[in-house]
């Protein structure tokens, strides 16, 4: 690639994507491999009145020797030089630029529980000085060549081909041309984006639903009154910078607990150095996971317990979500079937006050529910038990005559 080129990318990094301001630090972060780019945005970033440039060096070779040599409560010290380093960085706020270009698959064959044990170790040391540095500087994510990258997604390729078609690639997706005006190309960009946003804000959204041929079928529910957001950031002292570049996507957040259905993949994913390849993720009754780990939470701060609410028929089908409504501490039903439970409301139901008795008979004119989805467009119930697992009826009977009699399968 040509460096007038390079050099119009790395301006860009610094000008537009980071935001670099006169008297201000700035901590490039880089793979050894990509030390020539890397030199180029060291020095747009002096251009541009840094008044010092730290270069962080990585390497992914030295990073998998790390892990495979180290022990586990190694890779999770930090050291003291470290957190002055951070604080340093809480002191002055630098602008970060990360140059990302590891190969995706780097990291193959790295034990993954200690990566992400160590991992966590050293986020938890490490989270005051992150929460003291949130929102208040600027970020930039760009990407960069590799030889084993390019040979992954060219793999037909000469390496030296399978390189410039990468940075052709990558040098679109970012809008930059050895004739056209980057920084202007962004700021259109970002107000496309903010355009998109404002669009989606106007029409308040309840939930997502992502449908595809390859079989994602995904529902998501929103927060309501969440906003849109897009493309470029603002710090609270009016800074604006572009923190991903190549970006295309607006987002909002999610309503904790609530989505429904299966995502699957259409691209391979590098994931901690890793590529994971045609894969899907199922996501089911994450309001019940939600909410048993709320009542947790509140019972532990009082020293109550959570009461469970599974009976024998559930545990014994299996219909229960894991961590769900299968935990409890204290599981009173764990011995009463389905069947029972129903009898006993009615029982209690005949001899109660009139305004208990109607709230009971109601309860039990009500089909069997997890109701963890909404209703339907009609006001009823979306999710009936019965519906998938088969009446209670039988499967109690089936229950009592196993548990009671020894019945074995072939008899019933």
């Amino acid at each position: 690639m040509k460096k007038t080129v390079m050099r119009k990318y790395a301006q860009l990094a610094v000008r537009r994507g980071a935001h670099v301001k006169k008297g201000q630090g700035c901590v490039i972060y880089a793979q050894v491999e990509q030390h020539e780019f890397a030199q180029l945005v060291a020095e747009e970033a002096y251009r541009a009145g840094a008044k010092w440039v730290e270069m962080r060096w990585e390497d992914q070779v030295c990073t998998k020797l790390k892990y495979r040599h180290e022990t586990l409560t190694q890779l999770s010290q930090v050291a003291e030089w470290e957190k002055a380093r951070m604080q340093h960085y809480v002191d002055t706020l630098p602008a970060m630029i990360h140059i990302s270009s590891a190969d995706p698959d780097g990291l193959k064959g790295v034990n993954v529980e200690k990566m992400q044990k160590s991992g966590a170790a050293r986020g938890m040391a490490l989270k005051s000085y992150h929460d003291a540095l949130d929102n208040k500087y600027q970020w930039c994510i760009i990407a960069v060549p590799s030889k084993k990258w390019a040979k992954k997604v060219f793999p037909g390729e000469r390496t030296s081909a399978a390189v410039e078609k990468l940075w052709e690639a990558i040098l679109q997706t970012v809008r930059v041309t050895e004739d056209n005006d980057p920084m202007a190309e962004w700021e259109a960009h970002d107000r496309g984006l903010k355009a998109h946003c404002e669009k989606l804000n106007a029409l308040d959204l309840d939930y997502l639903h992502y449908q595809a041929p390859n079989g994602t079928d995904f529902k998501c529910w929103l927060i309501p009154e969440a906003r849109w957001h897009g493309g470029g950031d603002t710090l609270p002292d009016g800074t604006f910078f572009d923190p991903n570049m190549p970006t295309e996507e607006v987002f909002t957040s999610p309503m904790r607990g609530r989505c429904e259905g299966m995502l699957v993949s259409t691209m391979p994913l590098s994931y901690q150095g890793n590529l994971i390849d045609k894969f899907s993720v199922t996501f089911e009754n994450g309001q019940a996971r939600e909410r048993t780990q709320v009542l947790m939470d509140i019972a532990n701060q009082n020293g109550g317990l959570v009461i469970g609410t599974g009976d024998l028929s559930e545990l014994a089908l299996g219909w229960a979500t894991y961590n769900g409504d299968h935990m409890s501490m204290y599981a009173v039903n764990c011995s009463v079937p389905k069947t029972l439970v129903r009898y006993i409301v009615q029982y209690e139901a005949g001899s109660s006050a009139p305004s208990l008795r109607e709230v009971l008979l109601d309860i039990l004119d009500t089909p069997v529910s997890p109701e963890l989805l909404p209703a339907d467009e009609n006001g009823q119930i979306a999710q009936k038990t019965e519906d998938l697992v088969g009446p209670y009826e039988l499967h109690d009977f089936f229950l009592y005559h196993l548990l009671r009699f020894g019945s074995r399968p072939r008899k019933l």
